[in-house]
């Protein structure tokens, strides 16, 4: 079943560490609300994908230009009806270069504990983000004031649910 999101050309950003399950999610709330879903991931360039499969943590500079591109085509999908993106944004001042000049957006921001994400990465496959970049992430990590903050101990639909009840009160 469509749940409908009427008219707006809405940004839900799905927001948290790696191995929280943004792209679950993502995928899923897509399939529910008809607003297409992008990964950050596979915006990245080559240097940062190969920096982060060698285990090092990628720096504010690494960031910058991915960070652009993703801002780029934020304005141009929220122009065509919207868009549901799963990034990190771990930091407040990523997070405001991906909703500027946005009128329409929410952040979801998925948490959980350190040891529940470390099993995840454990058990997925076909990923460059490996365990040993897990606690960079939660150090860089600024949970926002604003958003939803959705615990992953649930289920996936539970929390596309609670996204959904969100963006409906907000």
């Amino acid at each position: 079943m469509q749940e409908t999101f009427s008219g707006t050309d809405m940004v839900i950003f799905l927001m948290g560490v790696s191995g929280c399950g943004k792209t679950t999610v993502g995928r899923m709330l897509s399939e529910q609300t008809g607003i297409p879903f992008y990964d950050a991931d596979d915006f990245h360039p080559q240097a940062n994908i190969d920096k982060m499969s060698r285990g090092e943590a990628l720096t504010d500079a690494d960031r910058a230009s991915w960070l652009q591109i993703l801002a780029d085509h934020l304005q141009v999908w929220n122009r065509k009806g919207g868009a549901i993106l799963a990034c990190s944004a771990l930091k407040e001042k990523y997070r405001k270069i991906l909703s500027q000049n946005l009128e329409n957006h929410i952040w979801a921001v998925l948490t959980g504990s350190f040891d529940l994400i470390l099993d995840r990465i454990r058990h997925r496959k076909d990923h460059y983000m490996g365990e040993s970049l897990l606690q960079s992430q939660f150090d860089t990590l600024e949970i926002p004031d604003y958003g939803i903050q959705i615990d992953i101990e649930q289920a996936p639909e539970k929390i596309v649910e609670k996204i959904i009840e969100y963006y409906h009160g907000s």
